[in-house]
């Protein structure tokens, strides 16, 4: 592709007229060293037509609208390196995004893999039926006879894997990848009760008789009918609660916060602070299919790779000091997350199913 070919491609993506098979060429130039200085020189002319302060560093740039091209969303910052020259890496094959999958593991210990099982009912438990709704859907339906026996189920999304639930009392919770939720067949008495490890998005079913309590190791989350985020993963060094509508209480050993509607209640170590003006939108990006970024360091990024493409991460040398910002869609094949890293001088090598990174 010349740089003539290019410029009317990007010309074209800008007017949003783009076709997908004219996407593609542009993603596979990326591989060409040769062709990813004649992308920055074709951008470089269009910044200097465009009269383009001089103080604006090009490769940043470059990269940006280069990610643009590649994923239409995605950007990145990256104020303290200069520009290098880019390698290109070729895997040895592609690994794909995570999907809806999770093991449902009943009171009597059995398991049953929901990505496999069929639609309609797949257990009883007690008096409750376990329905599959759909691809990525769990429901319970209590039959008509009441009893007052209690069983608890657990539903385990794996390493790129995610699944929404529908729990007995009609509330909506969406599990990400490596998540577990443990919650009874029914819920009865004064409190509804459930124990999360991992990240989950709750709409929780009003009912003032009956508060509805989250705990995430030594955090409880207690609300009446509201929507939230809870991202408590044990690779990370936060747990955080983030508040979309309604009021919660969040408590932590002696300490208590009330949150209102855009603040989140973050626990480090021992200590819980509110965190005010959030941008809920990066933090439930994960639930409409995004990964977003707002400074996040290349640890922080990987992470998340790691869990949705379960995948595991390795670092050969020192950790670029790297701050990331933006979304990608998390149907995006790894290798062309991974182009979008090299973007910014962020080199690796994949090895079956480990991302090193090299420098």
């Amino acid at each position: 592709m010349d740089q003539k070919t290019f410029s009317i491609l990007l010309e074209k993506y800008l007017r949003g007229n783009i076709s997908q098979d004219e996407v593609n060429s542009l993603l596979n130039s990326l591989d060409d060293d040769a062709m990813r200085q004649q992308w920055e020189q074709a951008i470089a002319g269009m910044l200097t037509s465009q009269s383009k302060p001089r103080s604006v560093k090009l490769y940043a740039v470059a990269a940006t609208l280069l990610a643009l091209l590649v994923t239409g969303i995605f950007f990145f910052t990256n104020n303290s390196h200069p520009a290098q020259k880019l390698q290109a890496t070729t895997p040895t094959h592609t690994i794909t995004p995570g999907s809806n999958k999770a093991t449902l593991t009943l009171a009597d210990g059995s398991q049953i893999s929901l990505d496999s099982a069929s639609n309609g009912a797949i257990a009883h438990q007690g008096n409750v039926q376990v329905i599959k709704l759909n691809n990525g859907q769990l429901a319970y339906k209590a039959d008509a006879t009441a009893t007052n026996e209690l069983h608890y189920n657990s539903l385990v999304t794996p390493r790129g894997g995610q699944f929404m639930i529908i729990l007995p009392d009609g509330s909506k919770v969406w599990l990400n990848a490596a998540t577990t939720l443990r919650y009874p067949t029914a819920f009865r008495g004064k409190s509804r009760e459930v124990q999360l490890r991992g990240e989950a998005y709750f709409e929780i079913a009003p009912n003032a008789q009956m508060p509805f309590t989250v705990k995430v190791n030594n955090m409880e989350v207690k609300v009446l009918g509201t929507h939230f985020n809870i991202m408590g993963y044990p690779d990370e060094n936060s747990i955080q609660t983030t508040l979309l509508e309604g009021t919660v209480q969040v408590r932590h050993n002696a300490a208590s916060i009330r949150l209102n509607p855009g603040q989140q209640a973050f626990l480090q170590g021992e200590n819980m602070t509110v965190k005010k003006d959030i941008d809920v939108d990066e933090i439930v990006a994960w639930k409409h299919g995004y990964f977003h970024f707002n400074h996040e360091s290349l640890p922080g990024v990987m992470r998340q790779i790691s869990r949705w493409y379960d995948v595991e991460v390795i670092y050969e040398a020192n950790i670029p000091e790297r701050e990331f910002g933006g979304k990608i869609e998390r149907n995006s094949s790894l290798n062309d997350v991974l182009k979008i890293l090299e973007l910014s001088n962020v080199h690796y090598k994949i090895k079956e199913r480990k991302i090193i990174i090299t420098s």
